[in-house]
């Protein structure tokens, strides 16, 4: 199964990777973390608490591909849902499945925070893209910035520091590499940069 799976934090730039890769390589591509984005909208709309395991797990199970597309999926709020409703075990039981099924026909590339350790702890491509915590709140901060919003750069880091905390430090597959995961770092390197090191990576892995 062609499967690449690339795990890392919040803005490392895994999403514009795993989008360039897919289309190099011909392969679906899915950002999982949109998949709990997604649940903490609908726990959100509800006026719910997205800790509340009983209301997330609710969602996750209702969630429909069609919302994924919705517009309101970034930002703090966002942010703060998706990673209060990713460290219920519930959740992620839930949406296990459709993350598998994703990628069983002929393979997929898949970005998130658990796919090499948790949703395919096999397959044969496993990256781990990381930057230092200032890089990756600057590149937020100008990605908000860039929709109008009038974010202050220190809360946003504040923001980001907080979220890789209880990503790291949840019971249920906490943020970290792979044993066999090929880490690469993007704090010095563009897009394109980060692409020829990941495609290097895969071309040895897959041939």
């Amino acid at each position: 199964m062609r499967i690449v799976a690339i795990d890392g934090p919040a803005a490392a730039g895994k999403g514009t990777l795993a989008r360039r890769l897919a289309a190099a390589l011909g392969l679906p591509y899915l950002d999982t973390g949109l998949l709990y984005r997604a649940v903490g909208r609908l726990v959100l709309d509800a006026g719910g608490d997205p800790h509340d395991p009983a209301m997330a797990e609710a969602a996750a199970r209702r969630l429909d591909p069609s919302d994924l597309g919705r517009a309101d999926l970034r930002g703090p709020a966002a942010d703060a849902a998706a990673s209060g409703v990713a460290a219920i075990p519930g959740v992620r039981a839930a949406l296990l499945d459709f993350q598998r099924g994703f990628a069983t026909k002929g393979g997929a590339v898949l970005d998130g925070r658990d796919i090499g350790t948790v949703i395919f702890p096999d397959a044969p491509v496993k990256l781990f893209v990381t930057a230092s915590p200032a890089e990756r709140a600057r590149r937020r901060w100008l990605e908000l910035r860039g929709k109008g919003s009038d974010a202050d750069l220190a809360t946003v880091e504040r923001d980001m520091r907080a979220r890789d905390e209880r990503d790291s430090a949840r019971s249920a597959a906490p943020l970290k590499p792979a044993d066999d995961a090929v880490v690469i770092d993007t704090s010095d390197l563009d897009a394109e940069a980060a692409f020829q090191a990941a495609l290097a990576v895969v071309r040895d892995r897959l041939g």
